[in-house]
């Protein structure tokens, strides 16, 4: 879910927002076995035109939208304790997609469907008005260097793009272990007309989002984890 400066989460503007820059990484074989096999059976290919998720998934389940899931660890476990609800899980991070489907396949999990791709243009071309329940960004690039701060993913541009695809009553969950970057998080969504905080200001860790090792490792060195949770209204 997270590792400290990761370099394949690095965000780009050159064409506006992105989530991020599409980078191969170090694939095993494992890993590079799993994309070639397991990728055409619980894959997502992009296309810019709105996608049917109910008939992707084969069933009319609330859908979530996971965007950047690292090694997906945490999204598997999250799908396998929420079978009624599907998943599109969205990543560029090669190593990471070849994990998540290892994990699917061998934990028998069949609610979630996996993409290698631009967030930003899958929410743009492929996610239909009301189509998602909720949306988690969990541990997304901190970008901590002042100047990179524009970088950020969680900016009003990016929600006010996926704010709409966003059923009413749905929600936009977000985790950091950057405090700056929590603030900011808590700034733009507060300020987002449609979102209202489920807290006062941070919410405490909903029971579904498991614990990472990177996060438990953090908070033994007294690191703080700030969850954000704001309902579609």
């Amino acid at each position: 879910m997270n590792n400290p400066s990761p370099p394949d989460h690095t965000v780009s503007h050159l064409r506006g927002i992105r989530s991020f820059v599409l980078r191969q990484g170090h694939l095993s074989a494992s890993q590079l076995n799993a994309i070639n096999t397991l990728m055409p059976r619980w894959g997502m290919a992009y296309r810019a035109e709105h996608t049917d998720l109910n008939a992707l998934f084969g069933r009319d389940k609330p859908k979530i939208l996971e965007i950047g899931f690292g090694m997906g660890t945490a999204t598997a476990e999250i799908a396998h304790q929420l079978p009624e609800y599907d998943f599109v899980a969205i990543d560029v991070h090669s190593p990471g997609v070849g994990n998540l489907l290892k994990l699917i396949n061998e934990r028998g999990i069949d609610n979630i469907r996996v993409m290698r791709h631009d967030a930003v243009e899958v929410v743009t071309h492929m996610l239909g008005d009301g189509s998602l329940h909720g949306v988690h960004i969990f541990f997304p690039d901190p970008w901590h260097k002042k100047r990179h701060h524009k970088r950020r993913l969680i900016q009003p541009d990016f929600i006010n793009k996926l704010l709409p695809k966003i059923a009413i009553g749905g929600y936009v969950h977000a985790a950091t272990d950057w405090q700056d970057y929590a603030e900011q998080m808590l700034e733009v969504l507060s300020a987002t007309a449609g979102l209202r905080n489920t807290a006062a200001d941070y919410a405490p860790k909903p029971a579904y989002r498991p614990e990472t090792k990177f996060e438990t490792r953090g908070k033994k060195l007294g690191h703080g984890v700030w969850d954000l949770v704001f309902e579609r209204i």
